[in-house]
């Protein structure tokens, strides 16, 4: 049986708590800078506000970081079930406790799940040729090959003290703009890691 598009595509899953801000702006970014190397981006919450958009606020900054306008817009927010976590490469949660949630829904998922931030600090101590050289070691599988520069970056850890706090990013829902203006300054340079690595390992 031939497999499908989305089989063989490279996935990233990004997490937040209702699926309105933090999750769908990490999406719609990754997306704008992943998807033309053939990479799959989606996103859910754990307690997902379903069917909603994005705020407003949420889609400005997403767009003013580079997203499409159509993108932002197109966005629902939907529920995280089990299965979103079994298919995803890499899964890139906006803090701690969404991590949590997800490795307690699926544990198999525990090595290729972080939070955004902590992925791009784990990151740091990883060079785009060491990341490069993980990849081709899986094969040539994009899949295998995502799958084994999460696992290269998961071995970063305990490598370098961090604030665990400084491993989220803050919820802006309900705040002011100028909240969400500090959950986007925290994203966007985690984002820029992400799309470092996940490059490494496609081209």
């Amino acid at each position: 049986m031939t497999a499908t598009a989305s089989e063989i595509r490279p996935t990233i899953l990004t997490v937040c708590t209702g699926n309105i801000c933090r999750s769908p702006m990490a999406e719609v970014l990754l997306r704008a800078k992943l998807e033309p190397l053939g990479v799959r981006v989606h996103s859910a919450g754990t307690h997902a506000l379903v069917d909603h958009e994005m705020t407003e606020p949420a889609q400005e900054l997403a767009v003013e970081l580079g997203a499409t306008a159509y993108a932002a817009a197109d966005h629902r927010a939907r529920y995280l079930i089990d299965p979103m976590l079994k298919d995803a490469d890499l899964i890139l949660t906006m803090a701690r406790e969404h991590r949590s949630y997800a490795v307690q829904l699926v544990p198999g998922a525990l090595r290729r799940t972080f939070t955004v931030r902590e992925f791009a600090r784990l990151a740091q101590s990883l060079s785009t040729d060491d990341a490069r050289a993980a990849a081709e070691a899986a094969g040539d599988d994009p899949r295998e090959r995502v799958r084994a520069v999460a696992l290269a970056v998961t071995g970063q850890r305990g490598m370098a003290a961090a604030a665990p706090e400084n491993d989220d990013v803050i919820d802006p829902y309900r705040r002011s703009r100028e909240t969400y203006e500090l959950s986007a300054s925290q994203l966007a340079p985690a984002i820029d890691d992400v799309e470092r690595i996940v490059r490494a390992a496609l081209t």
